[in-house]
């Protein structure tokens, strides 16, 4: 058995081939879809999250609203880039958006990729510390959030407040029992895959790592969850950890699959650099039922995942993104063992 959810990166353009040509548009049809996706019996609606940008930039109002909409699919980002984030003000709006959604919330966090403008979180009033470069400034963040979840007093309470307190040092407000265990790091290099583990959190891995042996990008990503499994082992966790990855996978079963994917999937890795640092982009996939169940076999990443999410074209629409949503779960998930 295997969690399946879906990952949008809620894109929206003012164009007539675009079904959200407004960042109302990709916010709305977002939360249409993930009811719908809960409806179809899918697991968890996830949402990655940019700034400057025309996709979702925002994450807890979008996720507070799908929370108070749905009952049971987990609901997620993948990831919060923590170089723009403040963490004391993010656990509030974390242990309130996970309130609301009585608990389902999965948080995917990370250093995050290059952005659409330079250094953008300078904007935000944030830089790094003496010493430190963004990659650093981003883990410090990460791991003062963690400390904050853990839900322990530590500022000074007034002597004459304006409402009682109770004893002790005081924690942030509103608290979430159990978000601790629920955040992701989403990690591109065996390295930071490790440090993740030593801190108790879940491992996410995208579509791209750094190319660190030169081989294909999918045993290149089940080698880091092997050594994230044994990160977690030797920190001596008692928990069970999660694991997820993400795909671009289109059954080609009528026309419009055909008119939209049948030539514009990449069936192969790809190359390329960000940040001066050589990367590896996983494959797409896009093919015949019976010819992609095959394919997706032989995917060593997946098999080792516990989570896969599907990232889904969401200027498509909600009514095409939950028609290759069923396909999978009713077609694909079965045949491959998922389901």
């Amino acid at each position: 058995m295997k969690k399946i959810g879906f990952l949008s990166f809620g894109h929206w353009t003012p164009s007539p081939h675009s079904r959200t040509q407004s960042a109302a548009d990709a916010l709305l049809q977002s939360i249409d879809l993930a009811v719908e996706a809960e409806r179809l019996g899918l697991d968890g609606a996830y949402f990655r999250v940019h700034h400057f940008a025309r996709q979702l930039g925002s994450p807890f109002p979008l996720l507070a609203a799908i929370g108070a909409k749905t009952r049971s699919i987990e609901i997620g980002t993948a990831v919060i880039d923590m170089r723009y984030e403040n963490p004391h003000y993010m656990a509030e709006d974390a242990g309130a958006a996970d309130l609301i959604a009585g608990g389902r919330l999965q948080l995917g966090i990370s250093r995050g990729s290059p952005e659409q403008v330079i250094e953008g979180w300078r904007y935000f009033g944030y830089s790094p510390g003496e010493g430190e470069d963004d990659e650093a400034m981003a883990r410090r963040r990460a791991e003062e959030f963690l400390d904050l979840l853990r839900g322990k007093g530590f500022a000074q309470p007034n002597p004459h407040p304006m409402f009682p307190n109770p004893p002790g040092l005081l924690r942030l407000e509103p608290h979430s029992e159990g978000l601790r265990n629920r955040i992701w790091w989403g990690a591109a290099s065996n390295a930071t895959a490790a440090w993740a583990a030593t801190l108790g959190m879940n491992l996410q891995s995208s579509t791209l790592k750094w190319d660190e042996t030169g081989e294909p990008f999918h045993i290149q990503q089940a080698a880091q969850i092997r050594a994230f499994r044994a990160a977690w082992k030797e920190a001596g966790h008692s928990r069970t950890p999660r694991i997820s990855v993400s795909r671009s996978i289109f059954p080609l079963i009528d026309d419009r699959d055909r008119t939209y994917f049948g030539r514009r999937v990449e069936d192969h890795d790809q190359i390329g650099f960000l940040d001066q640092t050589r990367a590896i982009f996983g494959r797409g996939y896009a093919a015949e039922p019976e010819i992609l169940i095959e394919q997706l076999k032989k995917d060593e990443a997946i098999a080792e995942a516990d989570t896969l999410l599907l990232t889904v074209p969401n200027q498509l629409g909600v009514s095409y993104n939950a028609h290759v949503i069923e396909a999978i779960l009713t077609i694909v998930a079965p045949a491959v063992g998922w389901r």
